[in-house]
């Protein structure tokens, strides 16, 4: 069977991550620059081999200042580690048809460590213009202090500032490469 390649569609994708701020809020982030790929046997997306990567400086919560914390040293050091980065390896079956569990290495601030992400795929569709497109919705969730994002507070009721869990979620569509012509 042959491998096909499949390459990000940016402009219909995107990733955000969530964390609880005072432990009764919720902050929404997302990263405006990121790429990402697969290589699958045919089209079968449970044979993918997937890698994406995000410019940690295009990191947007929609407040300045605290962009430019956590662009800093307490959390992504984007001068020292310009880029986060996962590379999979393994895709299992889930529960439902289109469900998959996606194993694979997360890399931020330099530290490497397994990581899972649940992944739904909502099926192929060819554009107006003959592309074919795969639709995909990823979520999971890592503990921060695992790759040495620790920074917090302690509030004075004694609680966090910030929650160690952090809740990664994105809506990915991927275009499948048509080899050049020899």
């Amino acid at each position: 069977m042959s491998t096909t390649t499949w390459a990000l569609d940016p402009t219909h994708s995107e990733i955000q991550f969530k964390i609880k701020h005072l432990m009764i809020t919720t902050v929404t982030g997302s990263f405006k620059s990121f790429t990402a790929s697969a290589t699958t046997e045919g089209e079968d997306f449970s044979t993918a081999k997937v890698s994406f990567e995000a410019n940690t400086a295009s990191i947007d919560t929609n407040n300045e200042q605290r962009d430019g914390h956590i662009k800093g040293g307490d959390f992504f050091d984007v001068e020292q580690h310009p880029s986060i980065s996962f590379n999979s390896s393994k895709i299992e079956h889930g529960n439902e048809a289109g469900h998959y569990k996606m194993h694979g290495d997360l890399t931020i601030k330099g530290i490497t460590k397994p990581a899972t992400m649940d992944v739904e795929f909502a099926g192929t569709e060819k554009d107006p213009w003959g592309n074919q497109k795969a639709g995909f919705t990823v979520s999971g969730k890592i503990n921060r202090k695992d790759w040495d994002l620790s920074w917090n507070a302690t509030l004075e009721s004694g609680g966090l500032l910030l929650s160690e869990d952090v809740r990664v979620l994105a809506e990915i569509q991927m275009v499948k490469q048509v080899p050049a012509a020899i």
